[in-house]
């Protein structure tokens, strides 16, 4: 399956449609933003490591919570609550495969209070003059891979994501009319219940 331990990780970047010009955000205003996020959904297009395509839905719950659900043909699910991670295979017969959330760099984002002024966690700010580009590391687990994340300004809005794991397999995640502050149920990323509903 192309969605393995290496999930949320990524290769080419898309052009974004952007304003014509914003000034770099800093760090403390991207920390801000995305303490802010509180519940978040919208769609998405993936780009796997391999080239082919994916999309499908998201919806993010911070702090720890987030669900992929992947549209046909693939119909995968990939979902974080609990401080784990689930990935659902529709074609296999077998319990989901399941690893701690704090081992993917993803975690950053989601983690209750995300400060990226933390000494050694951010490797890279760049702006192109329309958008923001932070790399961030576990500053403590740098071997676990990082997350490139591309915001726009006026207003900020996360608008990408690239994620390297562990062995350096990328997977890029582009955010397509992301909505915030809507309501989530805890339900969506609640792991066991999804395993009772399909029968494991």
């Amino acid at each position: 399956m192309m969605f393995r331990r290496g999930f949320l990780a990524g290769a080419a970047a898309l052009a974004l449609a952007t304003p014509a010009s914003a000034q770099q955000l800093s760090l403390a205003e991207i920390s801000n933003y995305l303490n802010r996020l509180q519940t978040a959904e919208g769609g998405f297009t993936q780009i796997n490591g391999d080239g082919t395509l994916s999309t499908g839905q998201i919806y993010i719950k911070r702090p720890g919570r987030i669900r992929f659900e992947y549209n046909p043909p693939d119909d995968s699910l990939v979902m974080a609550g609990g401080g784990q991670v689930a990935i659902f295979d529709p074609r296999s017969n077998v319990p989901p495969e399941r690893f701690p959330l704090n081992q993917t760099p993803l975690n950053i984002i989601l983690e209750q209070n995300v400060d990226l002024t933390r000494t050694n966690m951010v490797t890279g700010h760049t702006s192109d003059g329309t958008t923001t580009t932070v790399r961030a590391q576990d500053p403590d687990n740098p071997q676990l891979g990082n997350i490139q994340l591309v915001f726009t300004a006026d207003p900020i809005e996360l608008r990408q994501w690239i994620v390297t794991d562990d062995i350096g397999a990328e997977t890029t995640v582009i955010l397509n009319d992301l909505e915030s502050g809507g309501a989530v149920g805890d339900i969506q990323f609640n792991i066991l219940n999804e395993m009772n509903k399909r029968g494991f």
